[in-house]
């Protein structure tokens, strides 16, 4: 089992990182920084490629508007050498809760447990 679960991970991605990429981190990857979900950010040498390990699921909606910036060039300085000013009304970052139980769910969804009746609706039958 346990080297079954080494060749899945060489070729997979979606579960964590492939074991490529953590041969390329531990080799090529200088450590930048870490944000509140324990999500690690590296570069390389010259500071072409930046990437980040997950920690956790690997969910792009989980880096923040802060750390993406830096990881697509938007700016050089990642944000624990400079934090970006942030609005008093700004949120705090959120990943994409879609498909999961904690997503929205409005009043008549079915995802409730006990649907409303619905007096403003009748349903079609064929004749």
């Amino acid at each position: 089992m346990g080297i079954l679960n080494t060749v899945f991970r060489g070729l997979t991605w979606w579960n964590r990182a492939t074991l490529n990429t953590q041969f390329f981190t531990w080799r090529k990857g200088t450590k930048v920084g870490e944000d509140d979900q324990g999500n690690v950010y590296y570069r390389n040498a010259d500071n072409t490629r930046r990437w980040v390990m997950f920690n956790g699921d690997m969910e792009a909606s989980r880096v923040s508007p802060d750390w993406h910036g830096w990881l697509h060039h938007t700016w050089d300085e990642p944000p624990t050498d400079k934090p970006l000013a942030h609005k008093v009304w700004e949120k705090p970052h959120t990943e994409n809760l879609t498909g999961t139980m904690l997503a929205y769910a409005p009043a008549g969804s079915i995802r409730q447990e006990k649907p409303k009746d619905r007096s403003d609706y009748e349903a079609w039958s064929p004749e």
